[in-house]
């Protein structure tokens, strides 16, 4: 697996499982009903962000990730992430490749810390990964997120020193 900037050739291998798992509507707090214009103007953002895509050996896109300053100005140096593996390459070790690959990325731009603001409690093969690699649950939001069958369930803010 290769680990490498995304361009503007892999939205059309990352538009539909993106467009899945927002449809889904059990891990992000994006709008289920996302236009592909929405999602590509908010996944492929502009620098500072850093938008990286994992392929396997003939070229596939098996994964995505999106590296962004946590907030602006003075808490610019706290990183925040985001993290989407295609159903296709669950369980094959993309998403921790992709998330290993961030921090050290992270780190190497400067950021100090990493923070994700809405990881949904139920969602815990990553709140499993995350607490792997030493992030710990910092904040609650009770019943912050509308599970489409879960009902209202917690989000957690997580987060790591780099």
């Amino acid at each position: 697996m290769e680990i490498r900037p995304a361009t503007d050739d892999d939205w059309p291998a990352i538009w539909p499982f993106l467009h899945r798992i927002m449809a889904d509507g059990e891990t992000y707090t994006w709008p289920r009903d996302v236009t592909e214009d929405q999602a590509r103007g908010r996944w492929l953002a502009p620098p500072p962000a850093r938008v990286l895509v994992a392929v396997d050996d003939d070229g596939t896109v098996l994964g995505t990730a999106k590296l962004t300053p946590n907030q602006l100005g003075p808490g610019a140096h706290v990183a925040n992430a985001s993290f989407l593996v295609a159903p296709a390459a669950a369980g094959r070790g993309v998403g921790r490749a992709l998330a290993e690959h961030v921090l050290d990325l992270a780190r190497a731009l400067g950021y100090r810390d990493m923070q994700f603001n809405a990881v949904v409690a139920t969602n815990t093969r990553a709140v499993g990964l995350w607490r792997s690699l030493g992030f710990a649950v910092v904040g609650r939001v009770p019943e912050g997120f509308r599970h489409p069958r879960e009902g209202y369930v917690d989000l957690l803010v997580m987060h790591r020193r780099l």
